[in-house]
């Protein structure tokens, strides 16, 4: 049972507010939220100590506070957040390899929970319908979060193998959306015109923020469960997304998804690599068997609920003005038509 608790990642969103939860569990003796730089959140009880996990002092920490538990919450989703690509892959990447390495040398962990993440398993029109966590991806994400969670899950298997004592937990959490988290893919359904790809209505499954906090504290306190999926029931298409953000749409070919994309991430509206816009048009579908039977844990907010309860705390893109979407959607509806065309020409 958890006792003393090391959580990394406090400082931002999510992290922040797993401390806060697991700090209301009075069977929890002690809790340090490790982090880079001071949280601007509250973290309830949690003992804030900077630190940098791509720094081998954090084996230290973890020896002189006799940490029995390590809750990796920082593999981080989004380079604007962190300054650029780089630096969010050292942290990912670097800082996870050096977090194993000082939880295999410790004589005190005998648990590790890892927050991954759905994007394991790429997207592609030859998916299965629903990935089982013994499925392998069709295509392996390309670039940015997808790649280094791919890479932060082959180091934790590592590191099972040679520290089998050790309980591991890896939840592979679908898209977390809410009221207040901050990712790509809710900066992209929040902006004033929401380009989709031409032809295509990807399904998609999203984890609420309360729901993926619970999931992680379960993890932290319950049995260990192994590799687990981790979404609300039911899907819901981009066109459903968009109708419930009320945002207008404007259609583009697939083809110049990565120009479109390549402009709004220059705008700062939203950040996206080739493999999320990969994912607008082909989605991902996990199966959550294992989320009941083994993790036992049921979410509290649908796939559609928690998107719902996001959208709710949308600025209207006019407002005191509905319907607007359907009005410039029909607009561009006509725009789309041409540009497809223009990209039909072009094409070797």
């Amino acid at each position: 049972m958890a006792k003393v608790v090391l959580v990394t990642g406090v400082s931002r969103y999510l992290g922040g507010l797993y401390a806060r939860r697991l700090s209301t569990d009075p069977s929890i003796e002690r809790i340090l939220g490790v982090d880079v730089v001071p949280p601007k959140h509250s973290i309830g009880r949690a003992e804030f100590v900077r630190a940098d996990i791509r720094n081998p002092m954090i084996g230290r920490i973890m020896a002189q506070a006799e940490v029995d538990t390590v809750v990796h919450m920082n593999v981080i989703a989004t380079p604007k957040d962190t300054g650029g690509r780089v630096t969010q892959k050292e942290i990912n990447v670097i800082g996870t390899m050096q977090l194993l390495a000082a939880c295999q040398k410790s004589e005190s962990v005998s648990r590790l929970v890892v927050k991954s993440s759905a994007a394991v398993y790429g997207s592609s029109p030859r998916d299965p319908a629903m990935f089982t966590e013994d499925m392998n991806p069709k295509t392996l994400p390309r670039t940015g979060f997808g790649k280094d969670s791919v890479e932060v899950e082959g180091y934790v298997r590592g590191f099972s193998r040679r520290r089998p004592d050790v309980e591991i937990t890896m939840l592979r959490l679908a898209n977390v959306v809410g009221p207040s988290i901050h990712t790509a893919i809710t900066d992209y359904f929040a902006l004033p015109l929401v380009p989709i790809p031409l032809g295509f209505d990807a399904r998609f499954q999203f984890i609420h923020e309360d729901d993926a906090t619970a999931a992680m504290i379960l993890a932290t306190t319950g049995p260990p469960a192994g590799i687990v999926n981790v979404a609300g029931d039911g899907f819901v298409t981009v066109t459903q997304c968009t109708a419930i953000a009320r945002r207008p749409v404007v259609p583009v070919p697939l083809q110049a998804a990565g120009v479109i994309g390549n402009i709004i991430k220059r705008s700062g509206f939203a950040d996206f690599s080739s493999d999320q816009l990969t994912f607008l048009a082909f989605g991902r579908g996990l199966d959550t068997a294992r989320m009941r039977s083994v993790l036992e844990f049921e979410p509290q907010f649908t796939t559609r609920q928690a998107f719902e309860d996001y959208a709710r705390h949308l600025r209207p893109v006019v407002p005191g003005v509905e319907g607007v979407g359907e009005v410039v959607s029909d607009a561009a509806g006509g725009t789309a038509a041409a540009l497809s065309r223009v990209f039909d020409r072009i094409q070797p």
